[in-house]
């Protein structure tokens, strides 16, 4: 399970990173988006690359996806959302901070699941 954190400049950049992530990183959401305070995420990022950032954000949002830390990060160097997604891994102290921001977050709205929910059974459509 690993725990990304995506800041961008407006909604529907996050928006669309988040689609970009599930469709074409072909990584599996846990749960929906959580909104969280850009001032916040920005401090986050700052303090796991020990440098300031250049680009402060407007919006963020953090959810955890089903894959691992390693998979989350080797899938996401191949895509170019258009926001900036960090993975953060559980070494860093900002995981438990940020883990429990996430409790009292609310939800990121406007994002919905491209992928089915049903099952993968194949419906078969011939006449009998």
């Amino acid at each position: 399970m690993a725990l990304i954190l995506i800041r961008g400049d407006n909604n529907s950049k996050l928006l669309n990173a988040i689609a970009d992530i599930e469709r074409h990183a072909q990584l599996h959401l846990i749960d929906n988006p959580q909104k969280i305070d850009a001032e916040f995420a920005d401090s986050i990022v700052e303090s796991i690359l020990n440098a300031p950032l250049r680009n402060k954000s407007k919006v963020a949002t953090a959810f955890f996806v089903n894959e691992d830390i390693t998979l989350a990060i080797m899938q996401i160097k191949k895509i170019h959302p258009p926001a900036h997604v960090i993975v953060v891994s559980d070494e860093y102290k900002e995981f438990e901070v940020l883990n429990k921001k996430l409790e009292d977050a609310p939800v990121f709205r406007g994002y919905y699941s491209n992928k089915s929910t049903k099952g993968t059974e194949r419906k078969d459509y011939k006449v009998k």
